[in-house]
């Protein structure tokens, strides 16, 4: 009896791992089903949780081993009682490990962010680079252990979508697929980094995918509340700032100081923004100049850091505890201004060094202490008609970032999460209306897609900017022998005047051609090497471009509105 139950339970076992095996084949082969793709969402969702847990607490840790520091959320009251040559010398060995892993595992010694997060949306089928991402997520670790002045969801975000790349590739996910999933592990992270499964899930569809498509919201909010489940496991179910003097709007009366906070605000961020392209464009003038090592760059960023520090211990790491005094109004004045421009400085010397990290949590200090800076003085000027000057730090807050951001929706309800407080929404909204509509006409649209127009990626625009890039001039030719192809007469003849394409060339190129010599289509060629003539191999014509061109912008109107 006990060896028939036995060899029945072996035999079901058998079948149980066939199916599993079999099940796994149909979603390799024919992508997953909606019941499928939901489960897949929800255990990306619970690796990007951990992984941002795993971040977070790593870094704590880190920083409590590197400066000796009981309590890491105290850590620049801690930084001050240390011995100079400390402080100066933890962010410069910092930077020249950062610089050393970033030489050997990337190929630009650039640290991966979210701009290639949204990079890959948009033009890599959901997909990010693994190795250089990895090597960036550890970049960014010891960057911020080790006193680098940026935030950690930046590098999160990346990290998790290394972790939906790894699932795409494994299940041969096609496009749309790919950027589902990406979008579940962007929300997750985000989430498990605030613990807001509401911004999470808006900030994966607003920022990342750049669309509200219905068919990606399920699987995203599924993620975003399982990374969010793995932060309060950890953390229990508290807010990130514990706001204690919130105050109230004194409504209509105040509402036009808010506008201008906002205005204000906008302007800070387009500062900050312009702080990090100037010292990162400085640091490629100046490591060209004297011809250093790419791995010495992060280096000079760490010894500058810390020579900073010494003076202004507040840059160091996240920012958490200043952030909480200028949120509980306990700055006067004349600190609140100089630990912005500070703060600014030190931003703009760690990612313009390409040590890594975000910019998502140094924007929120400088937005609190500009909202507060604001908020002290316009109580003072109308006692009578004003909130609490902390009302406006909140408000500061929500404004510099969503404009750094280029997400109003997700980053007032981030705001609203991080804190707890929904009663004085209606602040928020206006400072983060006017700063968003002032900041996206001085850059483009934001941080990121700013960074990404600088690499000459297009994506500020949407769909119609860069589709084109997609297309190669190879893909969509009429080849040699086809009866409809031009001849060889012919093509050699343009050839000589100077009009063609590679095959490898995209759209991009090909168009303005059309447009500019007014021609039919455009001869194909190979590369050739120096001083041989190049090979024909077809022709590439117009009408079947625009048609190429045309199903491309339908197919991504179809993924954004389904």
């Amino acid at each position: 009896m006990a060896e028939t139950t036995r060899s029945e339970l072996l035999t079901q076992r058998a079948k149980a791992l066939a199916a599993l095996r079999d099940g796994w084949q149909v979603i390799r082969q024919r992508g997953p089903s909606q019941f499928q793709f939901w489960f897949i969402a929800l255990l990306i969702g619970i690796a990007a949780g951990f992984a941002a847990l795993f971040f977070r607490k790593g870094i704590a840790a880190l920083q409590a081993w590197v400066y000796g520091a009981e309590d890491v959320d105290f850590l620049h009251t801690f930084a001050q009682s240390l011995a100079w040559y400390w402080v100066l010398l933890i962010p410069a060995v910092g930077g020249l490990v950062v610089g050393l892993i970033l030489h050997h595992f990337t190929p630009d010694g650039r640290v991966r962010s979210v701009a290639d997060v949204i990079e890959g949306s948009a033009l890599g089928d959901g997909r990010v680079e693994v190795k250089a991402g990895l090597a960036s997520a550890l970049a960014s670790f010891l960057t911020l252990s080790t006193g680098g002045s940026t935030g950690r969801e930046g590098p999160v975000v990346h990290l998790a979508a290394v972790i939906s790349t790894w699932v795409s590739n494994r299940i041969q996910a096609d496009g749309l697929t790919g950027r589902d999933l990406l979008g579940c592990a962007v929300a997750a992270a985000v989430s498990a980094s605030f613990n807001a499964p509401i911004a999470g899930a808006l900030f994966a569809l607003e920022v990342v995918l750049r669309h509200f498509a219905v068919h990606a919201f399920a699987p995203i909010v599924i993620a975003s509340v399982a990374g969010t489940v793995i932060n309060r496991l950890a953390y229990g179910d508290v807010t990130e700032f514990d706001l204690v003097t919130p105050g109230a709007l004194q409504f209509y009366v105040e509402l036009p100081a808010f506008l201008l906070l906002g205005m204000i605000c906008g302007l800070v961020a387009v500062l900050l923004m312009r702080s990090i392209f100037w010292a990162d464009a400085l640091g490629s003038y100046m490591q060209d100049r004297l011809a250093l090592p790419r791995w010495l760059r992060p280096t000079a960023a760490g010894v500058l850091l810390g020579l900073l520090a010494i003076w202004f211990p507040h840059i160091i790491g996240v920012g958490y505890e200043t952030t909480v005094l200028a949120l509980t109004g306990s700055l006067v004045l004349g600190q609140v201004i100089l630990f912005a421009m500070v703060k600014t400085a030190a931003v703009a010397i760690t990612m313009g060094g390409r040590m890594g990290g975000g910019v998502f949590s140094p924007s929120l200090m400088i937005g609190a202490l500009t909202g507060l800076a604001f908020g002290l003085i316009a109580t003072s000027i109308l006692p009578d008609v004003s909130g609490t000057h902390t009302l406006y730090a909140f408000a500061g807050m929500g404004a510099v970032a969503a404009a750094v951001l280029g997400a109003p929706i997700s980053t007032t309800l981030i705001v609203f999460e991080l804190t707890g407080d929904w009663q004085i929404g209606l602040a928020v909204m206006v400072a983060v209306s006017m700063s968003t509509a002032l900041a996206s006409r001085l850059v483009d649209r934001s941080f990121f897609l700013t960074q990404l127009s600088k690499r000459n990626i297009h994506c500020a625009a949407g769909p119609q900017a860069y589709l084109l890039t997609l297309i190669r001039a190879g893909g969509v030719m009429r080849v040699v022998g086809d009866p409809r192809c031009a001849n060889a007469r012919d093509c050699t003849a343009l050839i000589d005047q100077g009009l063609f394409v590679r095959a490898s060339a995209s759209l991009e190129a090909a168009m303005p051609i059309f447009d500019r010599e007014d021609i039919a289509y455009l001869p194909v060629v190979t590369q050739g090497d120096e001083g041989t003539e190049p090979e024909i191999l077809g022709a590439l014509y117009h009408v079947d471009s625009l048609k190429a061109y045309n199903r491309a912008l339908a197919a991504a109107a179809a993924e954004e509105h389904s």
